[in-house]
């Protein structure tokens, strides 16, 4: 169960997503959220970095 919503929830959920943008758009919708998770992970792991080394960073700028 994730935060109160139920398997028959999940269904529902699925149903009216698959109504409303059609089987043939799901992959593209489906990789545009792949795609934004990857570049949320990979800025977050540059403002990790930036707070471990910020002279590294500005080393790197400056050449």
């Amino acid at each position: 169960m994730i935060g109160g919503i139920g398997m028959p929830e999940l269904i529902i959920i699925l149903v009216i997503i698959l109504i409303i943008f059609g089987a043939g758009k799901l992959p593209e919708i489906g990789s545009g959220i792949g795609k934004g998770i990857k570049n949320f992970k990979k800025a977050t792991k540059e403002v990790e970095t930036e707070e471990k080394d910020p002279e590294k960073l500005e080393n790197d700028s400056k050449s």
